[in-house]
């Protein structure tokens, strides 16, 4: 025998052995749990440990944690491939990166193709990661050949919950409420949750919709992973409603237009070979329905915006382990997750089958984001006199995406597009601005964060249409059509010196951003007293706008010499800059002594969470005080409200609802009398019908415009949602007059851009202060329908009506929307600590 068949002869009866072994201690699913899948709900730590056990008996998976949820349940991927691939595992990610030009160097020879899966990012979808755990089993398992195939050119990433903390408020749940039987009856309790049920994480906020914004916890340390391998295709496993049929790519108009031709072409690809097994199965299934690829914040469109073929795939269910559909069958969990098993292998099938021409095209779609970035504008511009905070906050969200930044090479006059005026003028650059150039490897990203009004190819959305980051962050700024090359920068230094010597008789902190208001919060949490300027006023040559923290040592002598330590730290800690002056006599304006300085008093806040409220609107709140902040809320359910002493508290915030089977009128009475005696009432987005129309509040809803029409309406019924939507507004931003000399517009310019979720619409408060108002013309980028934007035209955004000694804060826009619209959350800050501060 020649040696290298001897040698092949040794490596076969190895691999025979190696199999052997594995096939003796690697579990499938249902010996490992000890049930067969789909027979009840598996727990979180239960699948973790199935994928460790499958990555501590097979080489050909890997795992690896990433962080933890809010909860403190683990968070964990696995890569999986032959051993071999598995063996250069880095090799095949940095071969990636360089490509794209994120990392320097030339990949290797190499084409391996890299599919990454997302599971359970709504935690009551919950059949996808019953599916995961069936998917990752069948591309390992010993003697399954066709799979281990596949994996020779391809490497599967497979995230099995990305929300766990939402898993297991649906697991235990319907462990808890469902009888020994499941009952399939659609009316049984065991398919009705409670609010705010499992879909959302801790704070009540939608993973699906963070993937840009990278607000929550579970999003920012997923995000790093997927820097680091930025897969050519990305699928997102999530259920619908239970009587649909399954969904699957190609994805529905509106197509965003940076995503090109082969992403749109993939897809199809894709789609044809799920439709193969669809077929062979006879399972109901549909494409290019509902799900359309515009928002970019969403499981498959943040992956699409970075080269990748981003995909979305529906299973019918939201529901127990069975329930009866409107035909009369019955869907059981098992199908559920065969469908999705079935896709899912069929998605790494398919990547593998055209391993080769996915590298390449992903090659070249950096290639050409580098050197001809498509979009009209070519250079973004960030003022370098806007407050460091804002812009620091705004890099350092770039920085997490890789989106590259610098400082313009020179000073110049440009032809541009100015952010706040919505206009084409000459903007001058100076060395001090920062830059965004579209010639980058993430100039795609970058073009959907900055583009001034996003294109729609179809005005029927899924989500909100507006979302430009110099509106979010409010900061001025500019877009070229010419380029500009930045040079090398870092962030904004801070710059703080706060190591202040001396008994200043007072220390001055200015009040614009996210950042002061920590300060603010932890101060008063340390018992520091503190007032805040009703009026501007000058002092040592520098003006002070109203909204100016003023902390003087008269007033905190109670805190003896830990006065000056603990201010100045807590300063330091936040970021924020004091100003000490040696004196109360001011040069201009009151002087620090004044009445015009009014007392902040640290508030006792309450919000109303439960039934009949919106749990987003909860969690936003709810996250701004726990997260944000870190300043006390006491959320009160809506199940007990109405017994709770109201005299606990200074604030009550009623968020996004529906009232009516919430509030009697007998508590209505009480909550009105509360404000007459000096509560804070502060009342968003839908809660606001409560108040509206009632007597002694100002709030009335703008009359409806009729509208006339001459004859009979012939469109067909297909044609109803298209003719509605001139009346429809999904998220668009308008520009909303402010007064920045009341408290709640403490911090802003004469205007602030607000996203508007909705149409409604609420005139000017005759009795009340109307703070921020959309005027004729406030629309600025985004869709919405003619005749909603008439309606919003002339409206009330934001004001505040004094009741008795109280006061009632009207915020019909939500400026804490998804919390990833910053320059709103000062906005909500001053109603919680400046407004109704009278003394």
């Amino acid at each position: 025998m020649k040696r290298k068949s001897i040698f092949s002869a040794l490596i076969a009866i190895l691999f025979i052995s190696t199999t052997t072994a594995a096939q003796e201690t690697l579990q499938s699913p249902e010996q490992y749990l000890g049930y067969e899948l789909g027979e009840q709900w598996t727990p979180h730590h239960k699948v973790i440990g199935y994928f460790k056990h499958i990555a501590a008996e097979s080489p050909m998976v890997e795992w690896q944690q990433y962080g933890t949820s809010n909860e403190g349940r683990e968070l964990i991927y696995v890569t999986v491939s032959t051993e071999e691939n598995i063996a250069r595992k880095e090799e095949i990610r940095t071969n990636n990166l360089k490509r794209t030009g994120l990392l320097a160097g030339e990949p290797t020879q190499d084409s391996t193709a890299i599919v990454w899966m997302s599971y359970n990012v709504h935690g009551n979808e919950a059949s996808s990661s019953e599916a995961a755990m069936k998917t990752l089993y069948e591309l390992v398992r010993p003697g399954n050949q066709q799979p281990r195939w596949w994996l020779q050119n391809t490497m599967v990433i497979m995230d099995p919950t990305l929300n766990p903390d939402g898993r297991e408020r649906y697991v235990h749940w319907y462990k808890a409420t469902a009888r020994e039987e499941a009952n399939p009856h659609p009316h049984a309790r065991e398919h009705h949750e409670p609010w705010p049920g499992g879909r959302t994480n801790h704070y009540y906020f939608d993973l699906n919709r963070d993937w840009a914004w990278l607000t929550q916890k579970e999003s920012r340390q997923r995000n790093e992973i997927y820097q680091q391998w930025l897969p050519h295709v990305h699928v997102d496993f999530h259920e619908q409603g239970h009587n649909s049929p399954y969904y699957f790519a190609p994805a529905a108009e509106p197509f965003h237009k940076a995503i090109t031709d082969w992403q749109r072409e993939f897809q199809h690809t894709i789609g044809e070979n799920h439709a193969r097994y669809f077929d062979q199965n006879n399972w109901r299934y549909f494409t290019r329905e509902i799900f359309d690829l515009f928002y970019p914040s969403y499981g498959d469109t943040y992956p699409i915006f970075n080269g990748s073929i981003g995909m979305t795939y529906e299973q019918a269910g939201q529901v127990g382990l069975k329930i009866i559909q409107v035909e009369g069958d019955t869907l059981t969990l098992h199908d559920r997750l065969i469908h999705h098993f079935t896709t899912g292998m069929s998605t790494v099938e398919v990547v593998s089958q055209h391993a080769e021409q996915i590298v390449s095209e992903f090659t070249e779609y950096y290639r050409k984001s580098r050197e001809n970035p498509a979009g009209h504008y070519k250079t973004y511009v960030i003022k370098g006199d806007n407050d460091p905070d804002k812009i620091r906050s705004l890099l350092q969200l770039l920085e997490s995406h890789n989106v590259q930044y610098g400082k313009a090479p020179r000073t110049g006059t440009y032809s541009g597009f100015n952010y706040n005026t919505g206009q084409d003028e000459q903007v001058e650059i100076t060395t001090n601005d920062y830059l965004v150039s579209a010639y980058q490897p993430k100039s795609v990203l970058a073009r959907i964060f900055f583009e001034p009004q996003p294109e729609l190819s179809d005005s029927v959305t899924y989500d909100i249409t507006a979302w430009e980051q110099h509106y979010a962050f409010g900061l001025d700024g500019y877009a070229l059509t010419e380029r500009l090359n930045p040079v090398s920068a870092g962030l904004p230094n801070p710059n703080i010196e706060n190591n202040i010597t001396g008994k200043p008789y007072a220390y001055l902190a200015e009040w614009h951003t996210v950042a002061d208001m920590q300060l603010l919060a932890a101060l008063l949490k340390k018992g520091v007293t503190i007032h805040v300027a009703s009026q501007h006023f000058i002092t040592n040559g520098v003006t002070y706008q109203p909204g100016t923290l003023v902390i003087t040592r008269n007033e905190n002598e109670q805190m003896g010499t830990q006065f000056d330590k603990v201010v100045q730290e807590t300063a330091t800690e936040f970021g924020q800059q004091l100003h000490p002056v040696s004196t109360g006599l001011m040069d201009s304006g009151p002087d620090l002594g004044s009445g015009a300085m009014r007392f902040v008093e640290a508030p006792n806040i309450a919000l109303i969470a439960g039934n009949g409220t919106s749990a987003n609107n909860v969690g936003e709140i709810w996250h701004f005080f726990d997260r944000q902040i870190d300043y006390p809320v006491t959320l009160i359910d809506t199940d007990y409200f109405s017994g709770v002493n109201l005299n606990r508290y200074d604030v009550l915030i009623l968020p996004d609802g529906s009232y009516e089977d919430i509030l009697n009128e007998d508590r209505f009475a009480a909550i009105k009398d509360w404000i007459l005696d000096g509560g804070r009432l502060i009342v968003l987005q839908g809660a606001n019908a409560l108040l509206s129309g009632k007597e002694e509040f100002g709030l009335k809803a703008k009359e409806d415009t009729e509208v006339e029409r001459s004859g009979f309406n012939y469109s067909s019924f297909n044609q109803h949602q298209r003719e509605r939507i001139s009346e429809a507004n999904n998220g668009s931003i308008f520009k909303i007059a402010m007064d920045p000399s009341h408290p709640l517009g403490y911090g802003y310019d004469d205007f602030y851009f607000s996203l508007k979720l909705d149409t409604q619409a609420y005139d000017f408060i005759e009795e009340g202060w109307n703070v921020g108002v959309a005027n004729a013309g406030a629309h600025v980028s985004g869709f919405v329908g003619s005749e909603a934007e008439k309606d919003l035209e002339n409206t009330l955004a934001f004001g505040t009506q004094e009741l008795g000694e109280g006061t009632v804060v009207y915020m019909i826009d939500n400026p804490l929307f998804r919390a990833f619209w910053p320059s709103g959350k000062l906005l909500f800050g001053n109603a919680v600590f400046m407004v109704g501060n009278r003394k």
